[in-house]
């Protein structure tokens, strides 16, 4: 076998409804596939997820695809055991409700090969919703269904941004050299906990790492209709605040007050939204803000979730 280029890690809890796509997706590449492998975590699924994995790794037997159980339970747990598995320099990781585009492996290679100082990146993340976008539902509000556009050229992340799980991809040094994903935060089962992805980009940036984003390796990131309930806002939102906490709590209490000022700040650009919008005639966008930046503070400050 050639040597690996990438290495696309695929972590996945109970999503037999999502997860048949999302191998179709990897498998039908336009890369050599003696190129690149598929891992799989199965964070202890109690679905019919291993048995769609199993049919699949059967049925596509020219696909370098590797099926493991992770029993910690926990995203981060589940990624970091991709990084053990895989066995390539470039580490790719999608969700398992994501659709990769066909020329997705090129993509991440072309890249790498062309940006060699560049340790991280982020790919665009367009929705593919189940019916309709709601109403009330903004470009300020997209990234809460993992969607990322900066654009179709390639550039660094600003520095108040950063890479999205549903399409991220790493150098195994930059991970070797800043340590794997924390795994106090992320999400554990049903729980809406996360900023692990946050945490890991700011310790790649705080070693100099360069962080850059592209339109090349695209995909699509399916958004069922049960993710688009207030009741799942809010608790997604309040799993933002909380997550927040935990997370800057883990560093320093001078990192958790840094927190707070920027929840403030948000706060400010929130009114701000929200007057743009009724201006608008769009209230429905702007009270939408305003509700989940409140829920994001009701997290902040609470003692658990």
């Amino acid at each position: 076998m050639d040597k690996l280029e990438v290495s696309i890690i695929i972590c996945t809890y109970n999503r037999d409804d999502f997860i048949a796509k999302c191998l179709d997706g990897v498998n039908n590449q336009t890369f050599d596939k003696t190129k690149y492998e598929v891992v799989l975590i199965n964070n202890n699924s109690t679905d019919t997820t291993e048995q769609i994995c199993l049919d699949f790794k059967k049925s596509n037997p020219d696909l370098n695809f590797n099926y493991f159980v992770e029993m910690k339970q926990g995203l981060s747990a589940a990624r970091n055991r991709g990084i053990v598995e895989s066995k390539a320099a470039i580490l790719s990781f999608i969700d398992d409700d994501a659709i990769v585009c066909t020329d997705y492996v090129k993509e991440v290679s072309s890249f790498f090969n062309l940006h060699e100082n560049v340790v991280a990146l982020g790919g665009k993340i367009l929705p593919l919703y189940e019916t309709e976008r709601p109403n009330w539902m903004s470009k300020f509000l997209e990234p809460l269904m993992s969607v990322i556009n900066l654009g179709d050229s390639d550039k660094e992340f600003p520095t108040n941004k950063y890479p999205i799980g549903a399409n991220m991809v790493l150098r195994r040094d930059i991970i070797n050299k800043v340590g794997n994903f924390n795994e106090n935060l992320g999400r554990t089962g049903k729980n809406m906990l996360g900023g692990e992805e946050k945490d890991l980009f700011n310790r790649i940036r705080s070693a100099g790492g360069k962080i850059w984003y592209s339109a090349g390796p695209w995909v699509y990131h399916q958004v069922p209709d049960k993710r688009l309930t207030i009741e799942f806002i809010n608790k997604q939102a309040l799993g933002v605040g909380y997550s927040e906490k935990v997370r800057a709590l883990d560093i320093s209490k001078f990192e958790l007050l840094q927190s707070v000022f920027s929840e403030l700040f948000k706060w400010l650009a929130s009114i701000l939204l929200f007057v743009y919008y009724g201006i608008r005639f769009q209230a429905g966008k702007g009270m939408m803000i305003i509700k989940f930046r409140y829920w994001v503070s009701s997290g902040f400050l609470k003692k658990g979730i």
